[in-house]
């Protein structure tokens, strides 16, 4: 939302707002010139021509209401993006269960390396362009679209990655079935001229593209643009080839080649030479909350890291596992209850993987 706010305050819109509660990205917006209230509530809205809300808010939100009411214009978050992006000539979207934040920053990061200006949302705290949004000059717009409440079918991508497609968000999806369903709609939103970047090693993103016979592009170790001679440092990073390039990755993970690949398949499609993607790759180092160095107390090393997927959890304990270590403690917040109550025996199973695991309450 706080994205969509500065996108339309840099097209000259006045823009007020509410949320229930403060934080640092309020605060970003008041000093742009945002009256944000905090609390909702119905007279926030008086002087509105068009009210935009998230789809995470009550249908019995007092704003909300209030705007129906009278009439106001309202549209739900991901249906306004769709239609913000339809000013660019080539939005690329970057879709999947896992990977989505990290690859749509590194991608973004190889595009800036390239002197190609674009614009980028990313749904985490990205340190190179200051937070979650950049506002670039250009015909390049790279996002995220996540499947949740098929939010990304509002979407018009001119490209698309789909990194991944694993059982998630079953208190919206009723299986994996439905779920490629959801994928398979959304890659057909991409032109004929367009292009999608495809895990090769995948076979639900397999299944997901069956309908598309042109552009598809393929990524991993059945596809144009594999790794080979991989090799895992010490710290954690890693060194791979493709394309005859010898790339060492700056951030930590095994997974993480499978994500550069997509965006070396990416940039390379929208004719970024080979030798300046290695290096916008290279450059990149991370973003918040994905493996996030902390610091050091008492001789441990402490790492933040986002993920709230079994999947993620263990690819997360794979990458600590692999540094130098005496035991691992894992402090884990499950992020909601249906999932929670889907997975219980994936999630246990992941955590199993620790020497030491402290549970906190479920977020939500």
């Amino acid at each position: 939302m706080s994205a969509i706010a500065q996108i339309l305050i840099s097209k000259g819109t006045k823009v007020t707002g509410s949320d229930c509660s403060d934080s640092h990205i309020i605060s970003n917006l008041k000093a742009a010139g945002v009256h944000i209230t905090i609390g909702h509530y119905a007279k926030n809205i008086d002087s509105a021509d068009l009210v935009v809300y998230t789809a995470a808010i009550a249908k019995d939100n007092p704003e909300l209401l209030y705007a129906r009411k009278l009439g106001i214009p309202t549209v739900e978050r991901a249906d306004c993006l769709g239609e913000l992006m339809k000013s660019y000539e080539i939005p690329i979207a970057i879709s999947g269960t896992h990977g989505k934040t990290t690859t749509t920053a590194m991608l973004s990061c190889v595009l800036i390396h390239a002197d190609l200006n674009p614009t980028i949302l990313v749904g985490g705290e990205y340190p190179l362009i200051g937070g979650n949004l950049r506002l670039g000059g250009s015909k390049y717009f790279i996002f995220e679209a996540c499947e949740y409440v098929d939010s990304f079918l509002k979407f018009n991508p001119f490209g698309a990655i789909v990194l991944n497609i694993e059982t998630d968000h079953l208190d919206y999806f009723k299986n994996i079935d439905s779920i490629i369903t959801s994928f398979e709609k959304f890659i057909n939103k991409v032109p004929a001229d367009g292009f999608i970047v495809l895990n090769s090693e995948d076979e639900n993103v397999i299944k997901s593209a069956r309908g598309r016979n042109k552009n598809k592009i393929f990524f991993g170790a059945k596809g144009e643009y594999s790794a080979t001679d991989i090799n895992i440092l010490s710290d954690g990073t890693t060194e791979f080839t493709v394309y005859r390039e010898r790339i060492h990755l700056n951030v930590k993970g095994l997974h993480n080649v499978s994500n550069a690949l997509a965006v070396f398949a990416t940039a390379h499609k929208i004719g970024i030479s080979p030798t300046i993607i290695k290096e916008g790759i290279e450059s990149f180092t991370g973003i918040k909350r994905r493996f996030e160095y902390i610091g050091k107390v008492n001789g441990a090393f402490i790492y933040d890291d986002y993920a709230h997927h079994p999947t993620e959890m263990i690819t997360t304990l794979k990458t600590a596992e692999k540094m130098p270590h005496n035991k691992i403690w894992c402090v884990f917040q499950p992020h909601t209850y249906t999932r929670t109550k889907a997975l219980l025996e994936e999630f246990a199973s992941a955590l199993s993987m620790c020497d030491n695991v402290i549970l906190i309450k479920i977020y939500a």
